[in-house]
């Protein structure tokens, strides 16, 4: 068995330490509510009878309490072509349930919102609150003490961190993840990249925009690029919540179903009930957030998972922060080349190899913990295999241990990059995120003035109006979590691209959000502490040089520093109160730093 990398040892220790009094605390959190707290067992008979009175031939078995009942947190809605497959998965589960003598219960619904619909409008601001949102639909979901075990269906960008977190308070319960599989691969992402760059210049029209686009996203089934949402899918696997190789499965097929029935039988056999008892909350532990933080790594995966593993590890009573990711970074080899770091989407990655390849090299290379508790086997070892279909049954054969496409999938012995492409970048200016793998080597580094925005819409006007042509380092602040929710800000990238293309030198510095699809030019992203909260970046004014190195790990503002000291912070732009902002302004006046993972309800939490 391979030594486990000496650097992923020292993190994680650093992490334990860290972690010590709130991880003791949180297990036993688990123990009081498997012991005392509410469950079936325990409900008067006229709370009982109204957990079952609806459940037609589950009736007697719920009434009994003798058998597993499991909760399902749905995430489904028609218009988000991710969740869409959930329609029917209810019905599916309940029927596997029964094979095994268990129940099955939709115990609750929780928001899905579509960042690619919300993308550049006021209903963004809504979007990384909605994780917590999603986390407390979860936890009222679970509330009612009727299940023994849960299944969570979702998939998107907050969905899986705010159902994970959600679950995490009820950590002793067994569950498992259930995705839903990414839509076939449409329109090619170069091609579509290109049609938004000449629209951006004004070279084609609307009508070929949306034609690019529709041939893109086409069908049921998850965006293909890799950006925030698959990243969640690759994550659980490598944190062993998922069925093994259930995450890039497309759906509507048959493996798709039958890995969605197995997932009902195995959380049957998991209970507490049982001698294989496996609760949420002894599986997410200190090995399985570093598990996540490599594989995030080795395969170029969404910066957006720097907020979202702080927060999902604070719920779990872990405490991590952005120099546990750098240190990881720096030895964690790149292994995946991904649209947009790489030609070829997940449907390609899957072909290649999939996370059945990813795994056994990063287990094979020291770099993921191979000891932890997964929801299907013996250990993080049973991810290195694929599901195939057998008379209609799911087994899993060893994985492909080779890569049969190198231009995506590359042994950690000879990979795309010699490290995981994520830089901590930190100066005067606060700390950032810079995503080195998405960006060419010779760009890594930019020292320019600076022109300051409050809104990516006057970013925008300033480049139709020509006033970028230039070297320039974009500045958009009073983007962060307290001041307008963090949005993402990707509607800059194809007019920041075509400057990049034009011979200038560009970069973009903010305290906002750009991720998941952000693409080529080098941006210091999630700035920490934002303009609303004190942070430097208020003090900027347009014309100071600014530099921003990855190769240094540096993010300076080069004015004199008397000068700087001198300086006062700009006044915040007024919050929208439109589109639902309003009702979230309470969340954003709580709201943590981004690397404290940007919550108010966590920023509270008492384990």
């Amino acid at each position: 068995m391979t030594n486990l990398h000496s650097t992923v040892a020292a993190v994680t220790a650093r992490i334990s330490q860290r972690s010590r009094a709130s991880r003791r605390a949180y297990p036993d959190l688990i123990a009081r509510q498997q012991d005392g707290g509410t469950n079936r067992r325990r409900l008067a008979c006229g709370n009982l009878a109204h957990g079952f009175a609806a459940s037609g031939e589950d009736k007697p078995i719920i009434r009994a309490a003798t058998a597993m009942n499991m909760g399902i947190v749905t995430a489904y809605n028609d218009m988000l072509s991710a969740h869409q497959p959930y329609a029917r998965y209810p019905e599916r589960i309940k029927i596997a349930a029964r094979q095994v003598g268990a129940t099955a219960q939709v115990a609750g619904g929780v928001p899905a919102m579509c960042d690619g619909v919300t993308q550049g409008l006021p209903g963004m601001e809504l979007s990384l609150f909605s994780r917590d949102t999603i986390a407390l639909s979860t936890a009222v979901a679970l509330s009612h003490g009727m299940f023994e075990g849960a299944l969570l269906l979702g998939i998107c960008d907050k969905i899986v961190p705010g159902l994970l977190i959600g679950a995490l308070s009820f950590g002793h319960l067994p569950t498992i993840l259930v995705p839903a599989g990414p839509m076939p691969s449409g329109l090619p992402n170069k091609e579509k990249q290109r049609i938004r760059q000449l629209y951006a210049e004004g070279k084609v029209g609307r009508e070929e925009l949306l034609e690019s686009e529709s041939a893109s996203y086409h069908g049921a089934g998850t965006c293909t690029f890799y950006g925030t949402a698959n990243s969640n899918q690759m994550m659980m696997e490598v944190m062993g919540l998922h069925m093994p190789g259930a995450a890039f499965i497309n759906p509507g097929t048959r493996l798709r179903d039958a890995l969605t029935m197995a997932a009902t039988h195995r959380l049957a056999n998991i209970g507490w009930d049982g001698d294989d008892y496996r609760p949420l909350g002894r599986c997410v532990d200190e090995k399985a957030i570093v598990n996540a933080i490599v594989g995030l790594l080795a395969t170029g995966g969404s910066t957006n998972h720097v907020t979202h593993l702080p927060a999902i590890a604070r719920a779990a009573g872990i405490v991590i922060d952005w120099e546990d990711i750098d240190r990881l970074s720096a030895v964690t080899p790149l292994i995946a080349r991904v649209y947009p770091n790489g030609e070829g989407d997940v449907n390609h990655f899957q072909a290649a190899g999939g996370m059945a390849f990813v795994i056994h090299a990063l287990l094979d290379s020291g770099h993921l913990h191979r000891d932890i508790l997964t929801v299907a086997g013996d250990d993080l070892g049973d991810y290195a295999r694929e599901p195939q279909l057998e008379a209609d049954e799911v087994v899993w054969h060893d994985g492909i241990h080779r890569s049969l496409d190198e231009t995506m999938l590359r042994p950690p012995a000879h990979p795309f990059q010699a490290d995981g492409g994520m830089r901590l970048v930190q100066g005067n200016l606060g700390r950032a995120t810079f995503k080195t793998s998405a960006v060419a080597p010779e760009r890594w580094n930019i020292e320019a003035p600076a022109r300051l925005f409050s809104h990516q819409d006057e970013v925008l006007a300033a480049f139709r109006a020509g006033e970028l042509e230039r070297d320039v380092v974009v500045v958009v602040r009073f983007q962060g979590p307290r001041a307008n929710g963090m949005p993402e800000l990707h509607k800059l990238t194809p007019a920041l691209g075509v400057l990049q293309d034009r011979g200038f030198k560009v970069a973009l510095v903010t305290d906002g959000r750009m991720s998941g699809a952000s693409g080529k030019v080098p941006a210091a992203i999630h700035l920490s502490p934002e303009a609303l909260a004190d942070g430097p970046i208020a003090k900027l004014r347009d014309g100071d040089i600014i530099r921003l190195s990855a190769t240094d790990g540096v993010l300076n503002s080069l004015v004199d520093p008397v000068e700087w000291a001198r300086r006062t912070a700009i006044p915040a732009p007024p919050s929208g109160q439109d589109t639902g902002r309003g009702l979230f302004a309470f969340m954003r006046h709580g709201a943590s730093h981004a690397e404290e993972g940007a919550s108010a309800m966590l920023a509270q939490l008492e384990v």
